[in-house]
């Protein structure tokens, strides 16, 4: 088995460190991983197929119910003192990657928690910082980064929703994943299994759809996310349009021939 290595970029007490890393090989002699990514692409109008869990998001779970509040924000000074469960956590995603005969409901739950918990570690490694936008990467970009581990392999939080996410063609993913900024949909205080994925990027999108990130008040002329300016072609291609993929969810319909707007997107960090 390939070694699985995570950047310990802040300070931790020597105790701290001895625990996280004892932890780390705990997991990582415990789990065989095979290569690649792996996903299924859903065809048009084809339900996850749910299931028993193969793996064990409890941990996850336990961190969300913890330290997520019911809108969606995060207490990240309190999340930090727990780091080395959240990366415990993702070296066990590591080495215990989808396989070919997984249902697509586990790959989903795999893939949206892998997103969100590598985006909360990332934001807790540079210190919290006003903004996802403010951590850098290759040309200046934090989403093309390869900080997460997979199977040995290094992968970015792009690879990751449009290598993985998009291609497996259900647009609730953009519902589902958590950016960690003010204007996301909101990260759900429930880590996503085989068992409840489906139900949950439902409800991820239902409340996103109608909470105030979208003003639906006018019917001729919303007021939109600009998550539906970023993605069209993924509401476009299950729906035939924006507003028919809107209107599956909103409580307010929009009309047909409507002008839409785009709201600005803040990027302000999600945080308590």
């Amino acid at each position: 088995m390939k070694a699985v290595t995570i950047p310990l970029s802040r300070k931790r007490t020597p105790m701290k460190k001895i625990a996280y890393l004892l932890a780390v090989l705990f997991i990582a002699a415990s789990c065989v991983g095979s290569g690649g990514l792996h996903y299924d692409q859903l065809t048009k109008g084809e339900k996850i197929e749910t299931s028993r869990s193969q793996l064990d998001h409890s941990n996850f779970d336990a961190l969300l119910n913890k330290y997520v509040n019911e809108a969606g924000f995060v207490d990240y000074e309190g999340l930090a003192e727990e780091q080395a469960a959240l990366k415990s956590y993702l070296v066990y995603l590591s080495v215990n990657q989808p396989k070919a005969d997984w249902e697509t409901g586990e790959q989903f739950a795999y893939y949206i928690n892998l997103y969100n918990a590598s985006t909360l570690d990332i934001i807790i490694d540079n210190d919290m910082p006003g903004s996802i936008q403010d951590i850098k990467g290759p040309f200046g970009q934090v989403w093309i980064k390869n900080f997460i581990v997979v199977d040995g392999k290094d992968y970015s939080l792009a690879d990751i929703e449009k290598g993985v996410l998009q291609k497996m063609g259900d647009p609730r993913i953009h519902f589902a994943i958590n950016c960690a900024s003010f204007s996301c949909p909101k990260l759900m205080k429930t880590a996503y299994t085989g068992e409840n994925v489906d139900d949950l990027m439902k409800q991820a999108a239902d409340e996103f759809i109608n909470s105030d990130k979208n003003d639906l008040s006018d019917p001729n002329n919303p007021k939109l996310s600009s998550i539906f300016s970023f993605y069209p072609k993924d509401f476009e291609a299950h729906s035939g349009t924006v507003i028919k993929y809107i209107n599956q969810y909103a409580d307010k319909k929009i009309n047909e021939g409507a002008t839409i707007e785009y709201k600005d997107y803040d990027w302000s960090l999600n945080k308590q």
